[in-house]
């Protein structure tokens, strides 16, 4: 269970945060949710899908690790295999927090991340924040502007029927049948016959980008399904 609380000096002088990356640290997801403005670092590395929320009422952008709960197929015995980290699991142990205008930083403090004897250092001797510290605060920032940007950019493709739902049928070298369902992509017919007026609202709006490379990103599936079938060989 959770024990969010505020970051601070004097309460988490010695708090370490671990940043190696493993199924004990919270990794073994099959997906990370992200943002527009995280798509572009995405692309090269993870299909970008949407799905619908818990309630149902909108769309969430995921980036995919893995076809069923609790597989992500970049995760290794020596860590994460990949170059590129999606923000919203960089950011454990933390959260960010809003008072009034003002954004801050909490920690879980029972999150299998902190420590007190291993890891990376959150305050300097003085008082003052590490670069590690400096670069979570970044990185939450980003993760909070972007997730209120989204909203935007989901009602946009909804708006310009842009949006499907996908099937991904998965036959692995054993022989073995695998179905992937329950999430959706762009409509890629729809949006080559957007008119240019429609394309450059878009652009203007910053989603453009956002879109094409959602589609760049499902050539993807093929590199996610060749680690499945090395997961599976190294089982065997």
């Amino acid at each position: 269970m959770a024990h969010s609380v505020l970051l601070n000096n004097i309460d988490h002088h010695d708090l370490r945060v671990i940043t190696r990356r493993g199924a004990e640290f919270g990794d073994n997801v099959m997906s990370a949710v992200t943002f527009p403005a995280e798509f572009r670092n995405l692309q090269a590395h993870y299909p970008i899908v949407l799905q619908k929320s818990h309630d149902g009422a909108s769309l969430v952008p995921l980036a995919l690790f893995g076809f069923e709960e609790g597989e992500n197929l970049f995760l290794t015995k020596d860590g994460w295999d990949s170059t590129y980290l999606p923000l919203s699991l960089e950011r454990h142990p933390f959260q960010i927090g809003v008072s009034g205008e003002q954004l801050m930083i909490h920690v879980d403090l029972d999150h299998p991340r902190v420590s007190r004897s291993e890891g990376e250092v959150l305050f300097l001797p003085q008082g003052g924040t590490t670069e590690f510290t400096d670069r979570i605060s970044s990185v939450l920032t980003t993760i909070h502007e972007g997730l209120q940007a989204t909203p935007g950019f989901i009602e946009a493709l909804l708006r310009n029927e842009l949006v499907e739902s996908f099937v991904v049928d998965i036959e692995m070298k054993d022989g073995s049948q695998h179905r992937l369902v329950g999430f959706y992509t762009i409509h890629e017919e729809r949006l080559a016959a957007l008119s240019s007026e429609a394309l450059m609202a878009l652009h203007q709006a910053g989603y453009l980008q956002a879109i094409y490379m959602m589609v760049a990103s499902m050539s993807q599936f093929r590199a996610l399904i060749e680690r499945k079938n090395l997961a599976y060989a190294a089982q065997g």
